[in-house]
């Protein structure tokens, strides 16, 4: 895997061209457990889209509606921005002794990772735009794959209306994790949050009474 940047050459590296390509056919409607889904999270240095940067990257797939914990991915960015403030929450310092690699490096990888699989995040326009910003950073497209928000996904839950006095799609992941009684114990590291994230999401499909007739479709 070699460096690349589009500000340096008027070539579009191959791992673009062949993730378009991707998607350059109509995709034929599957069974949900034919789907690869991939849940993602970013820890990040602020909520800037424009002067904060991804920090860290973790993502993990789900293969026939089953957490695949031997296909994840984890990634910890070179730190060009540093914010004080959100130390506290991704506990992400500036010296920490970690593996990082660069912003081209992460993204490559990432996009090699997901292929056309079905993104899943929460809140997702937040970590979608974050990624699409380092595409740009680099002179390239944005992001191609469908997206699920848990938090909309579990707005749609029947259990809801029975459960809250009013119906609102901004649940923290806290408030999943309550709800759904999953276990906080990595919250605030992407690794942890990107697992967190695959739990609520094959929760909220049980709630949500998906079978083996129904198709993607029914998600979006």
């Amino acid at each position: 895997m070699g460096l690349w940047s589009r500000k340096n050459s008027k070539e579009v590296p191959g791992f673009w061209v062949d993730y378009l390509a991707l998607f350059d056919r109509k995709q034929q409607k599957s069974p949900i457990e034919k789907v690869r889904f991939v849940a993602f999270d970013t820890e990040t240095t602020g909520f800037d889209y424009i002067d904060d940067r991804v920090l860290s990257i973790g993502a993990i797939a789900i293969n026939n509606k089953t957490i695949d914990v031997v296909d994840q991915l984890e990634l910890y960015l070179e730190q060009d921005v540093f914010n004080s403030d959100t130390v506290e929450i991704h506990g992400i310092r500036k010296n920490n002794n970690l593996n990082t690699i660069s912003e081209s490096t992460a993204i490559e990888m990432f996009i090699k990772y997901i292929g056309n699989s079905i993104l899943i995040a929460h809140h997702a326009n937040f970590d979608r735009n974050m990624m699409n910003k380092i595409l740009e950073r680099h002179g390239l497209g944005v992001l191609k794959n469908k997206f699920l928000d848990t938090g909309v996904l579990f707005s749609k839950t029947k259990h809801l209306v029975y459960r809250s006095h009013r119906k609102h799609t901004h649940y923290s992941l806290d408030e999943l994790c309550d709800d759904l009684m999953i276990s906080k114990s990595d919250r605030h590291t992407a690794s942890g949050d990107a697992f967190i994230t695959a739990m609520a999401f094959l929760k909220i499909m049980a709630k949500l009474k998906i079978d083996k007739t129904d198709k993607v479709s029914i998600l979006f």
